[in-house]
């Protein structure tokens, strides 16, 4: 695989732009217990530059991430007895993916049969560029031979926990140890761009190879991945190809780190620490 070691940038933005030129965002994620993910990725993805963001929750979790940040509008989705996204909502997420430009799906959203049922239409809609992060991916990891019925553009961003699940579905051989040979073998199996995270998170499409130089060990706290998945998806949006966006999103995400860690320490940092330093990463990576 060729190494890249260049960070993609973004274009200029044109003196007379609209938010309609800065890509149109759909974060399908929460449930009840974990609205603060939903918000999170939500938040993040405006700071990452997204023109509009729409976070599509449970009904009974939507006043709360719609309190925690008033940038972003919602979508309330049917659920299930316990909060979670039922398979019912389907219809309502299909009206959302079709008006925007990129897709999450995952953050604190759970795993159940319903869920899966709404992943699996996800999975064969033709040409929607789709991150599934988090909960996204083990519901993933349960669906069996999906690849063979993948028409969506997929970024995957497994921790090794969830690569390991993911592997385990679809190969009979044992992971391999080498992290890069993790990524890469995903990657080209099922056609999808991995960011495997970890300390040097890996990006790669299957022929590409990014290995991450940005972060610290202050940002293994909670809500970490739901802040670059919201990034990932704003840099979809914005027009770049998946495999960029992945590689942007992870420098940046790693830099707004470093960036927080200087302010408040690493023992310190959360994951909001991490969205308010993004613009700052940003004006770094001019």
């Amino acid at each position: 695989m060729q190494l890249i070691e260049s960070i993609p940038k973004l274009r200029p933005r044109a003196v007379d732009a609209h938010k309609g030129d800065f890509g149109k965002a759909c974060i399908i994620a929460g449930s009840t217990g974990m609205s603060g993910a939903a918000a999170l990725a939500g938040r993040a993805a405006l700071r990452a530059g997204a023109g509009l963001v729409r976070v599509a929750t449970p009904k009974s979790v939507l006043p709360i991430v719609a309190s925690i940040e008033p940038s972003f509008t919602t979508i309330a989705l049917p659920e299930d007895g316990v909060g979670r996204i039922s398979a019912k909502a389907i219809n309502t997420i299909l009206d959302a993916v079709g008006e925007n430009d990129a897709v999450a799906f995952g953050p604190g959203i759970g795993v159940s049969g319903g869920l899966r049922s709404v992943l699996e239409t996800l999975l064969e809609q033709e040409g929607l560029r789709l991150i599934i992060d988090a909960d996204g991916l083990n519901n993933l990891a349960a669906l069996k031979e999906w690849p063979a019925k993948l028409k969506a553009k997929l970024i995957l961003t497994p921790h090794p926990g969830e690569m390991k699940r993911l592997w385990s579905g679809l190969f009979r051989e044992p992971l391999p140890s080498q992290r890069q040979q993790q990524a890469g073998q995903l990657a080209q199996h099922t056609g999808s761009v991995v960011a495997l995270k970890g300390a040097g998170t890996v990006v790669t499409d299957g022929q590409k190879i990014y290995i991450n130089k940005t972060g610290n060990p202050g940002m293994a706290t909670a809500g970490s991945g739901d802040v670059l998945t919201g990034a990932i998806t704003a840099l979809m949006g914005q027009g770049l190809s998946n495999f960029d966006a992945a590689v942007l999103g992870v420098y940046i995400h790693g830099l707004a780190g470093d960036i927080a860690a200087e302010k408040v320490g690493r023992v310190s940092l959360m994951a909001t620490d991490m969205i308010e330093s993004l613009p700052d990463a940003f004006l770094k990576n001019k």
